[in-house]
């Protein structure tokens, strides 16, 4: 195991990326984790952009020639219940024949398609086991083949078998390989395709599952927490990324958990993990304000993880609640803060 710290690799003279002209949200984005959602149709040379505030999601369209934004607004389904239920995440899927957008709230889960025009799914969360001290929600959603994976508040992951066209979704599975509310869930399409390790759950206790999916999602490894929440994780070429609370990012072996590395990246805790897939990079953004890019390779001679730092972005006087690359190169990115009204973006230059 080797440990790197984000200041210690930094270069303070060198700069890869410049800030663009960011894009200017209704209301700020609420105070939540992973709460940025990027969805890039280079077909069209647009990029969508989805956040959460309240009981309400944002969702923008983006073009790089200045074109106007479209703008909607989407609401959380009421279902049961005297108040209006809170979003907790926003997150467009891409499933091999569909895209479809998630939205999870305090009453269910909610799909629409992937402009957010028509609602094709609805599911209610039984809160039939919850203690009534215990807030009931969802949180944590990926896609995997042809199936949607959601984590809940009890530790359960819901997994939807999604048709190639059409409302008839199914509750096929839950998972049970958490005591704690799910966290974030990543996947990898790559690996599928071997057999491997393709997703892996994070929870508030800091348990990692790595799974193989399929027609019957297999649990593979448990890699076990240190008292301290993970936030955020992401799944690349059979390593795993987790960000915890203590601002710390750790890099595992998915397949037998591993630790490879151990990055002291952030002075505070972590809220965002992002992978460009095409090159390796990985992206730590972090209540400190800042926004952290890795390079993740494989040394050919003992197959290990190295970590190189590559660029440090800071957001002065912000609480980030959400980064994400906007393209799979890793050459953009944008940045969300609480309390602040824009969408901030960043290009290599």
């Amino acid at each position: 195991m080797v440990a790197a710290d984000s200041e210690g690799s930094k270069d303070p003279g060198a700069r890869m990326f410049r800030r663009e002209r960011s894009i200017p949200l209704r209301g700020s984005a609420a105070a939540l984790c992973n709460n940025l959602s990027v969805l890039q149709l280079p077909v069209r040379n647009l990029t969508h952009f989805g956040v959460v505030h309240g009981p309400s999601a944002q969702l923008l369209s983006f073009a790089p020639e200045g074109l106007p934004l479209a703008q909607r607004q989407l609401h959380a389904k009421e279902g049961a219940g005297v108040s209006p239920p809170l979003i907790t995440q926003v997150h467009w899927c891409v499933l091999p024949f569909r895209v479809l957008l998630v939205l999870t709230s305090h009453r269910g889960i909610q799909m629409f398609e992937s402009d957010g025009s028509i609602m094709v799914y609805w599911h209610a969360l039984d809160s039939g086991d919850a203690s009534p001290v215990q807030a009931v929600f969802a949180r944590g959603i990926a896609a995997s083949g042809h199936f949607i994976c959601v984590g809940t508040w009890s530790g359960r992951v819901l997994v939807f078998d999604i048709p190639a066209k059409g409302p008839n979704i199914v509750l096929s599975e839950e998972l049970a390989g958490h005591q704690t509310p799910i966290t974030d869930i990543a996947t990898d399409p790559a690996q599928g395709q071997d057999c491997v390790a393709d997703m892996v759950t994070a929870d508030d206790s800091g348990l990692l599952c790595v799974w193989r999916s399929g027609p019957e999602f297999k649990l593979l490894t448990r890699i076990p927490g240190f008292g301290v929440p993970c936030p955020s994780v992401q799944l690349w070429q059979g390593t795993v990324a987790a960000g915890y609370g203590n601002g710390q990012v750790r890099l595992y072996e998915a397949s037998t958990g591993t630790l490879h590395v151990q990055i002291n990246a952030h002075a505070r805790a972590i809220c965002a993990l992002d992978l460009a897939p095409e090159v390796g990079k990985l992206l730590s953004a972090a209540e400190d304000t800042f926004v952290h890019i890795w390079k993740l390779s494989r040394s050919p001679e003992s197959v290990s993880i190295e970590v190189e730092h590559c660029h440090g972005e800071c957001v002065p006087d912000t609480q980030v609640c959400g980064a994400r690359f906007c393209d799979p190169s890793g050459s953009s990115f944008a940045v969300t803060g609480y309390d602040l009204a824009e969408i901030l973006r960043f290009s290599s230059m």
